[in-house]
């Protein structure tokens, strides 16, 4: 979502109010939104590249529009502008192009219910909205309609990769492959190569969808979005050098892409230059505020003992899954991990992470339920969930760290120390706080006994944290 239509939607919530509420929740947010807006989006230019600049996405829309004005029962115009609508949406993050987007591919697909292109952009626009069941049936539907169609069976994959069911995921991808193989593709395929331990493969992927997509004059965004995936692949397994090539090319590719910012800022704190760090998170914020960037700006905040400006950071997370109906939903997933690691609202955190299951049965929803009730205290039950999440063999720092904890919290003392190990040897970099809460853990020779653990991770003792 626009910085702007942050900004907008603070300023109109603030009159209903009580004056502890604004005082401590919407004074703070516009504090720190206005501080950013006013500073690191004009110093950077940031402003300019999305103010001034006409993308292809921008002319596609003008097109389309035009086709509209002159015939407006064409199918195929409708189609084109949703699809120029989703583009958008990913270049500014502003998650109204989505509902304008959904319009127009609706009136496509009623107009021409054959048209099997609208309706895989449909299906596609619905897995963006997390309506993954529904984003199945369509883009089955659109493979129905051209079983040809290699990104139909991309959509497809993609919808099952998030239900969790990774062999109909596989399947699908494999018949996209055997249609076609350029950015999208090797992307999608990179992306079930991760989850199943592969980082070879997906980072191998990644390398030939940043080409393809350059031979074939791929969006610019869209390039991008596989250069920042490249250097997360990297920045995972602790190459952070390789990361910030990546991270530093997705930037020349697109320039103030809010995903390779907040990327190179994670770069920037493993090699401890925490004030850089800072700048590109806000610089990310300032472009496209989402929820994880806020999080990360706030814990990097708290592990240098600057307190407020983590709760203002912290703030801003609440205010961003707060504006909207959609928001919620999109954002379920990230709020409820927030509150876990940060000790807050964990009622609604597990309210969250269970509704999010309902429409999202992949391993990170396993994850983020396991997570909340370990924080819980209900160390027993969050096993069986953090033992889905494991189910793949994915090289996850941060799920290694939580399935370490919650042995280690549980008394398995053996398996606690296997975790944190591998969480420290995949990426001894992986969170500027939790990272030091591993090494600590494990320092410990820890014996099995009941401990208060979720308190040890609280942001009131984040300030000594040091990443390792």
């Amino acid at each position: 979502m626009a910085i702007q239509a942050i900004c907008a939607v603070a300023a109109a919530e603030a009159p209903g109010r009580s004056a502890r509420a604004t005082r401590r929740g919407h004074d703070m947010v516009l504090q720190m939104i206005c501080a950013i807006a006013a500073g690191a989006l004009v110093l950077t230019g940031v402003g300019a590249v999305r103010a001034g600049a006409q993308t292809s996405a921008d002319e596609a829309i003008y097109r389309a529009q035009y086709k509209l004005r002159r015939s407006v029962g064409d199918a195929r115009a409708y189609h084109r502008l949703g699809d120029a609508y989703i583009q958008k949406a990913r270049e500014t993050g502003d998650l109204g192009y989505l509902d304008r987007a959904a319009q127009a591919l609706q009136r496509a697909v009623a107009i021409d219910p054959t048209d099997a292109g609208a309706t895989r952009h449909l299906a596609y626009l619905l897995s963006t909205r997390h309506d993954f069941h529904a984003a199945a049936r369509h883009a089955a539907r659109a493979t129905e309609l051209d079983p040809r169609d290699g990104d139909a069976w991309g959509v497809l994959g993609d919808a099952w990769l998030e239900l969790g069911r990774y062999d109909r995921a596989a399947d699908a991808y494999d018949a996209m492959m055997r249609l076609k193989a350029d950015l999208s593709s090797f992307a999608r395929r990179a992306s079930l190569r991760n989850l199943r331990g592969d980082v070879d493969g997906a980072i191998e992927d990644l390398r030939l969808a940043v080409a393809s997509g350059r031979a074939e004059r791929q969006p610019r965004e869209s390039i991008a979005w596989a250069e920042w995936q490249l250097g997360a692949e990297h920045f995972a397994i602790g190459q952070t050098d390789a990361a910030e090539a990546q991270y530093q090319a997705a930037l020349a590719t697109f320039p103030g892409y809010h995903r390779a910012l907040a990327g190179l800022a994670e770069v920037r704190v493993a090699q401890r230059r925490r004030d850089e760090a800072i700048d590109l998170y806000e610089r990310a914020i300032a472009v496209t505020p989402l929820p994880e960037h806020a999080a990360a700006l706030g814990d990097l905040y708290a592990s240098m003992g600057r307190t407020a400006e983590a709760e203002k950071a912290y703030a801003l997370v609440e205010h961003i899954g707060r504006l909207s109906a959609a928001s919620q939903a999109i954002y379920n997933r990230q709020l409820a991990a927030f509150y876990a690691d940060h000790d807050r609202q964990l009622d609604r955190a597990l309210s969250l992470a269970r509704a999010e299951l309902e429409v999202r049965q992949d391993i990170y929803g396993h994850d983020v339920l396991a997570w909340v009730l370990y924080k819980l205290g209900r160390w027993q039950e969050a096993i069986a969930p953090m033992e889905q999440a494991l189910e793949l063999g994915t090289r996850d720092a941060k799920l290694f760290f939580h399935a370490g904890m919650i042995h280690r919290a549980a008394g398995n003392t053996a398996r606690a120390r296997d975790y944190l190990a591998r969480a420290l040897a995949t990426n001894p970099h992986f969170h500027v706080l939790h990272a030091s809460a591993a090494a600590r853990a494990l320092a410990e020779a820890v014996a099995p006994r009941v401990l208060a653990t979720p308190a040890e991770l609280a942001p009131a003792r984040a300030a000594d944290a040091v990443t390792p």
